[in-house]
Protein backbone atom coordinates (compact mmCIF):
# COMPACT_ATOMS: atom_id res chain seq x y z
CA UNK A 1 0.00 0.00 0.00
CA UNK A 2 1.42 3.40 -0.95
CA UNK A 3 1.93 6.24 1.53
CA UNK A 4 -1.12 8.19 0.33
CA UNK A 5 -3.47 5.27 0.88
CA UNK A 6 -1.89 4.54 4.26
CA UNK A 7 -2.44 8.12 5.36
CA UNK A 8 -6.04 7.98 4.16
CA UNK A 9 -6.87 4.83 6.13
CA UNK A 10 -5.29 6.39 9.21
CA UNK A 11 -7.56 9.41 8.83
CA UNK A 12 -10.57 7.13 8.49
CA UNK A 13 -9.69 5.17 11.63
CA UNK A 14 -9.08 8.37 13.57
CA UNK A 15 -12.43 9.96 12.65
CA UNK A 16 -14.57 6.87 13.30
CA UNK A 17 -14.73 5.07 16.67
CA UNK A 18 -14.06 1.38 16.99
CA UNK A 19 -17.09 -0.82 17.52
CA UNK A 20 -19.17 0.73 14.72
CA UNK A 21 -19.87 -0.46 11.19
CA UNK A 22 -18.62 1.51 8.19
CA UNK A 23 -21.35 1.75 5.55
CA UNK A 24 -20.14 1.54 1.94
CA UNK A 25 -22.43 4.36 0.85
CA UNK A 26 -21.01 6.65 3.51
CA UNK A 27 -17.43 5.65 2.69
CA UNK A 28 -18.05 6.54 -0.95
CA UNK A 29 -19.31 9.97 0.11
CA UNK A 30 -16.12 10.44 2.13
CA UNK A 31 -13.98 9.74 -0.94
CA UNK A 32 -13.13 6.07 -0.36
CA UNK A 33 -13.61 4.19 -3.62
CA UNK A 34 -14.56 0.47 -3.81
CA UNK A 35 -11.07 -0.26 -5.13
CA UNK A 36 -9.47 1.51 -2.18
CA UNK A 37 -11.68 -0.38 0.26
CA UNK A 38 -10.61 -3.67 -1.39
CA UNK A 39 -6.98 -2.68 -0.86
CA UNK A 40 -7.67 -1.96 2.80
CA UNK A 41 -9.31 -5.38 3.19
CA UNK A 42 -6.39 -7.12 1.47
CA UNK A 43 -4.04 -5.31 3.85
CA UNK A 44 -6.19 -6.38 6.83
CA UNK A 45 -7.10 -2.85 7.84
CA UNK A 46 -10.76 -3.57 7.18
CA UNK A 47 -13.00 -6.63 6.92
CA UNK A 48 -16.32 -7.25 5.18
CA UNK A 49 -19.43 -6.81 7.31
CA UNK A 50 -22.16 -8.18 5.10
CA UNK A 51 -23.43 -6.69 1.87
CA UNK A 52 -22.75 -2.95 1.77
CA UNK A 53 -20.58 -2.47 4.84
CA UNK A 54 -17.16 -3.10 6.35
CA UNK A 55 -15.60 -2.84 9.79
CA UNK A 56 -12.17 -2.58 11.34
CA UNK A 57 -10.28 -5.85 11.09
CA UNK A 58 -10.96 -8.05 14.16
CA UNK A 59 -13.20 -5.37 15.66
CA UNK A 60 -16.13 -6.80 17.71
CA UNK A 61 -19.46 -5.24 16.74
CA UNK A 62 -22.70 -5.36 18.72
CA UNK A 63 -26.11 -4.12 17.64
CA UNK A 64 -25.56 -0.69 19.19
CA UNK A 65 -22.54 -0.23 16.94
CA UNK A 66 -24.79 -1.06 14.01
CA UNK A 67 -27.48 1.36 15.15
CA UNK A 68 -24.87 4.09 15.61
CA UNK A 69 -23.95 3.64 11.94
CA UNK A 70 -27.62 3.86 10.91
CA UNK A 71 -27.97 7.14 12.78
CA UNK A 72 -24.69 8.92 12.13
CA UNK A 73 -23.65 7.65 8.71
CA UNK A 74 -26.97 6.85 7.01
CA UNK A 75 -28.93 9.56 8.88
CA UNK A 76 -31.84 7.27 9.76
CA UNK A 77 -34.07 7.80 12.80
CA UNK A 78 -33.75 4.10 13.76
CA UNK A 79 -33.23 3.81 17.51
CA UNK A 80 -33.59 1.41 20.46
CA UNK A 81 -37.04 1.95 21.94
CA UNK A 82 -39.73 0.45 24.19
CA UNK A 83 -38.38 -2.12 26.71
CA UNK A 84 -34.95 -2.07 25.09
CA UNK A 85 -34.47 1.64 25.78
CA UNK A 86 -35.80 1.31 29.34
CA UNK A 87 -33.34 -1.49 29.97
CA UNK A 88 -30.40 0.47 28.56
CA UNK A 89 -31.30 3.47 30.70
CA UNK A 90 -31.71 1.38 33.83
CA UNK A 91 -35.33 2.40 34.25
CA UNK A 92 -36.76 -1.05 34.90
CA UNK A 93 -35.18 -3.11 37.64
CA UNK A 94 -36.08 -6.48 36.14
CA UNK A 95 -35.03 -5.64 32.58
CA UNK A 96 -31.48 -6.68 31.84
CA UNK A 97 -29.30 -4.53 29.63
CA UNK A 98 -28.61 -7.56 27.42
CA UNK A 99 -32.16 -8.52 26.56
CA UNK A 100 -32.76 -11.42 24.19
CA UNK A 101 -35.35 -9.52 22.13
CA UNK A 102 -34.42 -6.00 21.07
CA UNK A 103 -36.94 -3.43 19.88
CA UNK A 104 -35.87 -0.89 17.30
CA UNK A 105 -38.13 1.86 16.00
CA UNK A 106 -37.85 3.92 12.84
CA UNK A 107 -39.89 6.28 10.70
CA UNK A 108 -42.61 4.61 8.62
CA UNK A 109 -40.68 5.16 5.36
CA UNK A 110 -37.34 3.84 6.63
CA UNK A 111 -35.82 0.43 5.94
CA UNK A 112 -32.91 -1.37 7.51
CA UNK A 113 -29.98 -1.92 5.13
CA UNK A 114 -29.18 -5.46 4.04
CA UNK A 115 -26.00 -5.72 6.10
CA UNK A 116 -27.97 -4.97 9.28
CA UNK A 117 -30.89 -7.29 8.50
CA UNK A 118 -28.73 -10.24 7.43
CA UNK A 119 -26.15 -10.08 10.21
CA UNK A 120 -26.52 -12.70 12.94
CA UNK A 121 -26.75 -10.49 16.00
CA UNK A 122 -26.60 -12.14 19.40
CA UNK A 123 -30.16 -11.03 20.12
CA UNK A 124 -33.35 -11.17 18.10
CA UNK A 125 -34.08 -7.81 16.45
CA UNK A 126 -37.70 -6.63 16.15
CA UNK A 127 -37.95 -3.56 13.94
CA UNK A 128 -41.08 -1.40 13.89
CA UNK A 129 -41.79 1.55 11.65
CA UNK A 130 -44.38 4.07 12.76
CA UNK A 131 -45.32 7.73 12.72
CA UNK A 132 -47.34 7.92 15.94
CA UNK A 133 -44.57 10.10 17.42
CA UNK A 134 -42.33 12.65 15.64
CA UNK A 135 -38.93 11.04 14.87
CA UNK A 136 -36.74 13.44 16.88
CA UNK A 137 -39.04 14.06 19.85
CA UNK A 138 -38.25 12.56 23.24
CA UNK A 139 -34.82 11.16 22.41
CA UNK A 140 -31.81 11.02 24.72
CA UNK A 141 -28.12 10.36 24.15
CA UNK A 142 -26.71 7.06 25.36
CA UNK A 143 -22.97 6.40 25.68
CA UNK A 144 -21.69 2.93 24.83
CA UNK A 145 -18.06 1.83 24.59
CA UNK A 146 -16.38 4.86 22.96
CA UNK A 147 -19.32 6.19 20.94
CA UNK A 148 -22.80 7.52 21.57
CA UNK A 149 -26.20 7.17 19.92
CA UNK A 150 -29.78 8.26 20.44
CA UNK A 151 -32.27 6.07 22.26
CA UNK A 152 -35.83 6.73 23.39
CA UNK A 153 -36.15 8.68 26.64
CA UNK A 154 -38.08 6.86 29.40
CA UNK A 155 -41.34 8.67 28.56
CA UNK A 156 -41.10 7.95 24.84
CA UNK A 157 -40.03 4.35 25.53
CA UNK A 158 -43.10 3.87 27.71
CA UNK A 159 -45.33 5.13 24.90
CA UNK A 160 -43.60 2.73 22.50
CA UNK A 161 -44.35 -0.13 24.90
CA UNK A 162 -48.01 0.85 24.83
CA UNK A 163 -47.86 1.07 21.04
CA UNK A 164 -46.69 -2.59 20.99
CA UNK A 165 -49.44 -3.65 23.41
CA UNK A 166 -50.88 -6.31 23.25
CA UNK A 167 -48.87 -7.95 20.44
CA UNK A 168 -45.45 -7.78 22.08
CA UNK A 169 -46.17 -6.77 25.66
CA UNK A 170 -49.14 -7.09 28.00
CA UNK A 171 -50.92 -4.13 29.54
CA UNK A 172 -50.08 -5.44 33.00
CA UNK A 173 -46.37 -5.49 32.14
CA UNK A 174 -46.73 -1.92 30.87
CA UNK A 175 -48.17 -1.02 34.24
CA UNK A 176 -45.19 -2.58 36.02
CA UNK A 177 -42.86 -0.54 33.82
CA UNK A 178 -44.85 2.64 34.41
CA UNK A 179 -44.55 2.15 38.19
CA UNK A 180 -40.80 2.70 37.90
CA UNK A 181 -41.09 6.03 36.06
CA UNK A 182 -41.62 8.22 39.09
CA UNK A 183 -39.41 11.14 38.06
CA UNK A 184 -40.40 12.00 34.51
CA UNK A 185 -40.25 15.66 33.51
CA UNK A 186 -43.85 16.94 33.07
CA UNK A 187 -42.99 19.34 30.21
CA UNK A 188 -41.37 16.55 28.22
CA UNK A 189 -44.29 14.20 28.85
CA UNK A 190 -46.73 16.96 27.88
CA UNK A 191 -44.96 17.58 24.60
CA UNK A 192 -44.94 13.88 23.72
CA UNK A 193 -48.62 13.45 24.56
CA UNK A 194 -49.63 16.51 22.55
CA UNK A 195 -47.72 15.27 19.51
CA UNK A 196 -48.72 11.61 19.80
CA UNK A 197 -51.29 10.54 17.19
CA UNK A 198 -52.29 7.24 18.84
CA UNK A 199 -55.43 7.56 20.96
CA UNK A 200 -54.73 4.13 22.47
CA UNK A 201 -51.26 5.16 23.63
CA UNK A 202 -52.37 8.48 25.11
CA UNK A 203 -55.32 7.10 27.04
CA UNK A 204 -53.41 4.14 28.44
CA UNK A 205 -50.36 6.25 29.30
CA UNK A 206 -52.43 8.65 31.39
CA UNK A 207 -54.45 5.85 32.95
CA UNK A 208 -51.36 3.90 34.03
CA UNK A 209 -49.55 7.03 35.21
CA UNK A 210 -52.46 8.01 37.44
CA UNK A 211 -52.84 4.46 38.69
CA UNK A 212 -49.13 4.52 39.60
CA UNK A 213 -49.82 7.69 41.62
CA UNK A 214 -46.90 9.59 40.10
CA UNK A 215 -46.50 13.17 41.28
CA UNK A 216 -45.60 14.50 37.81
CA UNK A 217 -49.06 13.64 36.48
CA UNK A 218 -50.53 16.56 38.46
CA UNK A 219 -48.55 19.01 36.34
CA UNK A 220 -49.92 17.81 32.99
CA UNK A 221 -52.46 19.92 31.12
CA UNK A 222 -54.89 17.28 29.87
CA UNK A 223 -57.06 19.85 28.10
CA UNK A 224 -54.31 20.22 25.50
CA UNK A 225 -54.14 16.45 24.88
CA UNK A 226 -56.51 15.09 22.23
CA UNK A 227 -57.84 11.80 23.59
CA UNK A 228 -60.17 11.18 20.67
CA UNK A 229 -63.74 9.96 20.80
CA UNK A 230 -65.45 6.65 21.36
CA UNK A 231 -64.72 3.72 23.64
CA UNK A 232 -61.70 1.43 23.47
CA UNK A 233 -61.60 -2.10 24.90
CA UNK A 234 -58.40 -3.89 25.90
CA UNK A 235 -59.94 -6.82 27.77
CA UNK A 236 -62.89 -9.15 27.28
CA UNK A 237 -65.43 -8.86 30.09
CA UNK A 238 -63.19 -6.31 31.77
CA UNK A 239 -63.86 -3.18 33.81
CA UNK A 240 -64.85 0.07 32.13
CA UNK A 241 -62.90 3.19 33.13
CA UNK A 242 -65.20 6.10 32.22
CA UNK A 243 -62.58 8.83 32.62
CA UNK A 244 -60.63 7.47 29.65
CA UNK A 245 -63.42 5.46 27.99
CA UNK A 246 -61.36 2.27 28.14
CA UNK A 247 -62.06 -1.28 29.26
CA UNK A 248 -59.20 -3.04 31.03
CA UNK A 249 -58.88 -6.34 32.87
CA UNK A 250 -60.44 -6.53 36.32
CA UNK A 251 -57.13 -7.69 37.84
CA UNK A 252 -55.40 -4.55 36.60
CA UNK A 253 -58.14 -2.15 37.64
CA UNK A 254 -58.44 -3.73 41.09
CA UNK A 255 -54.70 -3.75 41.73
CA UNK A 256 -53.59 -1.29 44.37
CA UNK A 257 -50.05 -0.13 45.06
CA UNK A 258 -48.68 -1.40 48.36
CA UNK A 259 -48.30 1.24 51.04
CA UNK A 260 -44.73 2.43 51.57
Amino acid sequence: MNTGNSTKINRLLQKTPSGVVLASHWLSQQGYSPELIRNYKNSKWLATFGNGAVKRYNDPIDYLGGVCTLQKQLELSVHPGAKTALGLLGRAHYLEMNQQVLYLFGNEKENLPTWFKKYRWEQQICFYTSSFLPPALGMTEFSHKNFSLLVSSPARAMMECLYLMPKEISLYECYELMEGLNNLVPNQVQQLLENCTSVKVKRLFLYLAEKSDHEWVKFLNKEKIDLGKGKRSFAKKGVYVPQYQITVSKDLEDYELPEV
